[in-house]
């Protein structure tokens, strides 16, 4: 798995608070913004008091390359989000790449009946392949078959993206993902960013009986 960030709005963290102080004043963000010295005090004032809508100016763009399908199925269940996925209609899978889950890898046997299967799988697509046009023979890949995806969200949509799948109890795949977006976020966003992540890095778990018991106190922010 590979993520980079492709774009993103740079001084990200004023714009957003210059925004959020031009709704209190009679002068526009772009005045504000120079006056700033402490977007994290604005943020944590106007964020803190349930105005998230201010952090939606703030966009990011990043490039996930050797993930699954699987992952991208639930990925793209957070709508408020831009996504760009390789087509497998147009691209040939010849070769066969996939995804092996790290139960998968520490059990031998499991390996061996995971490989076979992907072995014939993708046999049995190249001599589809041949015959029929891949957008047909596509039908046969597995979920576990690498892609690469484009995704665009604004700070908003990312928070919720983190809070969901930083969890431990989101599946290990998106979960590696979501984790190394939101290192670079807050590398280049340090103050929106600040306390993002799963509920449990800012209180109780949410997630009731099923709560795993293990706050991911490794993401907590090193004040």
């Amino acid at each position: 798995m590979i993520v980079k960030l492709l774009a993103h709005t740079q001084n990200a963290d004023s714009i957003c608070a210059s925004a959020g102080n031009s709704c209190y004043s009679e002068r526009p963000s772009h005045e504000l913004i120079g006056e700033i010295d402490d977007p994290e005090r604005v943020l944590s004032k106007i964020v803190g008091m349930g105005h998230h809508s201010v952090v939606e100016h703030a966009v990011f763009t990043f490039s996930a390359e050797g993930v699954s399908r699987a992952l991208t199925h639930q990925l793209v269940r957070h709508r408020i989000a831009s996504f760009s996925q390789q087509s497998q209609r147009y691209v040939s899978l010849r070769e066969p790449t996939y995804v092996v889950p790290e139960t998968i890898k520490n059990d031998p046997d499991s390996l061996k009946v995971y490989e076979d299967m992907m072995k014939a799988i993708w046999k049995a697509y190249g001599e589809l392949s041949d015959r029929i046009p891949a957008e047909d023979a596509r039908y046969i890949l597995p979920n576990g078959c690498t892609t690469n995806i484009t995704i665009t969200m604004n700070a908003r949509e990312l928070l919720h993206f983190f809070s969901l799948r930083c969890c431990s109890r989101a599946q290990r795949e998106i979960r590696e993902m979501a984790d190394r977006m939101l290192e670079i976020c807050r590398t280049v966003s340090p103050v929106i960013f600040r306390d993002a992540g799963p509920p449990c890095i800012r209180g109780p778990c949410p997630e009731g009986k099923l709560t795993c018991g293990k706050p991911r106190n490794e993401l907590k922010r090193v004040k």
